[in-house]
């Protein structure tokens, strides 16, 4: 299994090993000992799944401290372009936008901590989405950041007239007016030495 650290502190992107043979093929993909190993000691308390069609776009999410969510997400059948923003007052990444292809062909993941608000959409006919949680759903606490925000600049990869957002996406704030109480002075995870984890 593979744990690559991106740019941004604390933004994994998980590749984990894969057998297949004419049968198929088989992976592990979360173990809890080798995530510890890594030194991204999450404790998840929900799954949850979506299936979107073409051009479906959902984002950018999030959930406010104390009901901040770290995110492991993938996907089982089809293809998105996964989007984050880190939200971390002082992090040398804040205010930047970090997005990557995940497939159900790839099986690649990515582990985002919370102080992230996170979206993606679909570039297959179809896909399903599948993350798990370190926190639960909070209505209370849930808020987001317009997907179309001029200053974050997000390259979504289809066209205006393709993408499909619910009423309550279109309207959410742009990223200077979002509500933010994050600060790179919460914890974050760190990879440990690459030793402790191949």
């Amino acid at each position: 299994m593979a744990f690559i650290q991106t740019e941004f502190p604390g933004l994994i992107i998980f590749e984990p090993a894969v057998w297949e043979d004419e049968r198929g093929y088989f992976f592990e993909s979360y173990n809890h000992q080798l995530f510890e190993k890594a030194g991204l000691s999450y404790q998840f308390v929900q799954d949850n799944e979506s299936r979107s069609s073409f051009g479906v776009l959902r984002g950018l999410h999030y959930q406010l401290a104390p009901y901040a969510q770290a995110k492991l997400v993938r996907v089982l059948e089809g293809e998105v372009l996964d989007v984050v923003v880190d939200l971390r007052k002082g992090s040398p990444t804040y205010g930047k936008s970090f997005s990557i292809t995940l497939s159900g062909e790839n099986k690649k993941q990515l582990m985002i901590p919370r102080g992230f608000a996170h979206g993606f959409i679909v570039k297959s006919p179809q896909a399903v989405f599948f993350y798990k949680c370190d926190n639960y759903y909070s209505k209370e606490h849930e808020t987001g950041i317009i997907y179309n925000d001029k200053s974050l600049n997000i390259d979504w990869e289809l066209k205006e007239e393709e993408l499909i957002i619910s009423p309550k996406d279109k309207v959410l704030p742009g990223f200077e007016e979002a509500p933010n109480n994050f600060s790179m002075n919460d914890e974050t995870p760190e990879l440990a030495p690459r030793e402790h984890f191949n």
